[in-house]
């Protein structure tokens, strides 16, 4: 497969369809996006509306940064019932790395479904873009997000103190990496 057939495929896992993201996904993801809660070891915040949330997936959509030296590349994660249960992204940082995040809907966490979303997208990014190794940054407190990676062979490679500081905490973080043999 090459990268752009890649970036405009539907995947599939047993569960979801791995949609490249589009403007028209904030309707969707909106919703689970709106949960103050599901920020808690993240610095990011809720979208204020589906106008402000729509306006960024839309410069998202170029799947590039801007001056295309990067790819950044983020799928919704639609259920085999329709209902969006998060997304997942890559950002390929390197040559032959990149950087991987995940955002699971409350109602959706602990079943499964960010797992099944890379287990399905990283053999593919291997694939398509040659990426031998995937990081991942995590605040230290988000135990089922190193139990996630972990799942996935991801090994801790350092610990960051004071790495961020938001929502009136210091995060301090683990950095996991993995890496694909050829």
């Amino acid at each position: 497969m090459n990268v752009e057939h890649f970036e405009s495929t539907v995947l599939q896992s047993a569960r979801l369809s791995l949609a490249p993201l589009r403007a028209q996904h904030a309707a969707i993801l909106f919703e689970g996006l709106s949960n103050p809660a599901a920020y808690r070891y993240i610095p990011q915040t809720p979208p204020v509306s589906v106008a402000v949330l729509q306006s960024r997936y839309e410069k998202l959509e170029s799947r590039r940064s801007p001056d295309a030296s990067e790819a950044w590349l983020n799928w919704a994660l639609i259920g085999d019932d329709g209902r969006a249960r998060g997304y997942v992204q890559a950002i390929q940082l390197a040559a032959r790395e990149a950087w991987i995040a995940y955002f699971v809907f409350t109602p959706s966490q602990r079943q499964g479904y960010a797992k099944e979303a890379l287990d399905a997208l990283l053999p593919v990014l291997r694939e398509v873009y040659d990426i031998g190794r995937f990081h991942a940054e995590i605040d230290t407190r988000n135990i089922a997000s190193i139990r996630l990676v972990e799942s996935l062979g991801f090994a801790c490679v350092r610990r960051v103190d004071h790495a961020d500081e938001f929502k009136g905490a210091v995060s301090d973080e683990y950095h996991y990496a993995l890496t694909l043999s050829p």
